[in-house]
């Protein structure tokens, strides 16, 4: 295929400049310092033009092999590299899955948890208490605006829970940030403190029972920063560059970033688990608009794409240069009403909105072969979904009732938001807004459609600037509390739980769940949680989708996360 217009704006803006990571190879110093010696009339002019030429030719090829490089074509702009401040994919693909390790962690591709920078854990006997023995000679990156002058250790770990427990910490008064997903689960009044024992060893005493605990320690948020970084940062008056400058111990170290234009990471060749870095450098190309990242994967300018259309797989899996991955995700696609803002504010208002949405009709047009009806506020695939709760049928002339009853005159004006970035959970939000309003105005409800940069449209609706919302969601641990708390619970109502819902009796029982060890008790406390949610509706859920990952055949070992993040630890590429 040729190069498209795109395209070719994107090699100009992207050829090697001086410093950069991909500069073209060197000529070897042994033919730049040594002078070719001829004997007088040994050679023929016309025999050392050839010469020097072929010797030319020979300077520019590497001794050693050629460096690899990875390019993503990502999706958006990041809103910082500090993954504790942020609950998004694409935040954390550009720095937890890239810059930083955890405690523990998830296997490649999977659900199950394995060694990260803790060897191992005891749990005692009570449940109260996580001790963590940590995995020794691991080096924090070294880069052009930090060299440590030590190894990873107890310090580092109790600086990272210390900063996001403490609103006192000194860290934190310097460089104020808030933890969302980390008050979101609890986190912040579950654990009662972080000792050290020794260098290589922490314990996590707890103030109650948290069945996922080792489960939330793997989670992007709870990535372990440098203290001995942290403190350089805090003597220079700089501690905010905490989140554009970032050091951990991960698979790659961030070079530079240029917002709406890439991001550019080199291995981490000191890396603690070597066979995880199979590349020698990562590109983050910021291409929010989907037909221009299938342009740039089909011309080899990327070799990864974030989040394609579901209308564009079929042309992907007939190019004989790519493949596509695909599994059945782990996501939930909804629309959140703002529970404090009125009309909103009354349930009858809520369940009309919900029965005038056609919902098939939206996942024929936005998710076609890729969505499945969602009715329940979390995914089918997850542990104690309760598969007998049911949607109300699609009934316009029953909303009109509701309104009336309600008091909402025709023509009320509700401004209905619409994400801007692709997810697998919502692969076209606009679309799918443009439909919902014109299902509103059948019962005399005018949506306005609302749209803002990514980061923008977060924050904003942390401050509950929205009336209603299109969002979506990826399970992050496998635990149910990662939807029915982070979600919808009261804890989270300045963080994720997007409809601003706070419901005492709900919120006993996901906190009851989530304080036992019995699966079956666990299993029975949610299914009535969500009986509840159903009732009080405040989503709507629309989809459950398909996940689908296209790469180039040179792509190897590419797995797709079950949690929606996208890493490249492990990921080659044949040359």
């Amino acid at each position: 295929m040729p190069p498209t217009k795109n395209a070719q704006i994107y090699r100009d803006r992207h050829s090697p400049k001086k410093n950069d990571i991909s500069e073209a190879p060197q000529i070897p110093a042994t033919l730049k310092h040594n002078h070719l010696q001829l004997p007088g009339d040994a050679m023929p002019r016309s025999t050392l033009k050839p010469l020097l030429i072929t010797l030319a030719l020979t300077a520019i090829t590497p001794i050693a092999n050629a460096a690899t490089t990875l390019v993503y074509c990502s999706e958006a702009s990041p809103a910082g590299f500090d993954p504790s401040q942020y609950t998004s994919g694409t935040d954390f693909d550009a720095s937890a899955e890239t810059v930083f390790n955890r405690l523990t962690q998830f296997e490649r591709g999977g659900t199950d948890i394995e060694p990260g920078l803790a060897t191992k854990w005891d749990i005692s006997p009570d449940g109260l208490q996580y001790t963590f023995h940590l995995r020794q000679n691991v080096k924090f990156h070294t880069t052009d605006y930090f060299k440590p002058t030590r190894d990873f250790n107890a310090d580092d770990v109790l600086f990272t829970f210390q900063r996001l427990l403490d609103p006192d910490n000194a860290f934190r008064k310097a460089y104020p940030a808030e933890s969302p997903y980390f008050t979101d689960m609890g986190l912040n009044t579950t654990i009662k403190s972080v000792e050290k024992l020794d260098d290589n060893t922490v314990r996590f005493n707890l103030n109650n029972v948290d069945a996922a605990f080792v489960q939330n320690l793997a989670m992007s948020f709870a990535s372990v920063q440098s203290a001995e970084y942290a403190a350089q940062l805090l003597k220079e008056g700089k501690a905010a560059d905490l989140n554009q400058k970032p050091i951990g111990t991960g698979p790659f170290v961030f070079k530079r970033y240029q917002k709406d234009s890439q991001i550019r990471y080199a291995a981490n060749t000191a890396y603690w688990k070597p066979e995880d870095v199979k590349i020698d450098n990562l590109i983050f190309s910021i291409t929010p608009d989907a037909a221009v990242r299938l342009q740039k994967l089909k011309a080899g300018e990327c070799q990864v794409s974030g989040y394609p259309r579901p209308a564009d797989i079929e042309v992907m899996e007939k190019d004989p240069n790519l493949r596509v991955l695909k599994q059945a995700g782990f996501n939930l696609g909804f629309l959140a009403y703002n529970t404090t803002h009125a009309p909103l504010d009354q349930l009858k208002v809520r369940q009309a909105l919900d029965m005038a949405i056609d919902k098939p009709a939206i996942i024929k047009a936005v998710y076609q072969s890729a969505g499945q009806l969602a009715q329940n506020a979390l995914p089918p695939a997850q542990w104690s979904y309760d598969p007998n709760i049911k949607d109300a049928p699609y009934d316009p002339a029953k909303a009109k009732v509701l309104l009336k009853e309600a008091g909402v005159a025709p023509g009320t004006t509700i401004n209905l938001w619409a994400m801007t970035v692709q997810r697998a959970s919502n692969p076209n939000a606009r679309m799918s807004a443009q439909m919902i309003q014109q299902d509103w105005e059948k019962i005399g409800i005018k949506a306005n459609i609302v749209s803002y940069e990514w980061g923008e449209y977060i924050k904003r609706a942390k401050n509950g600037e929205h009336d209603a919302m299109i969002y979506g969601w990826t399970g992050d641990n496998g635990d149910p509390d990662n939807w029915l708390g982070v979600l919808y619970s009261c804890a989270a109502v300045k963080g994720s739980n997007y409809a601003k819902w706070c419901d005492p009796a709900y919120d006993k029982l996901v906190q009851q769940a989530k304080l036992s060890t019995d699966k079956e008790q666990r299993v029975k406390l949610y299914q009535q949680a969500q009986l509840i949610l159903k009732q009080q509706v405040p989503i709507t859920p629309i989809a459950n989708s398909t996940v689908f990952q296209p790469l180039r055949k040179e792509v190897t070992d590419f797995r797709i996360s079950p949690f929606g993040l996208t890493p490249f630890y492990g990921v080659g590429i044949n040359k």
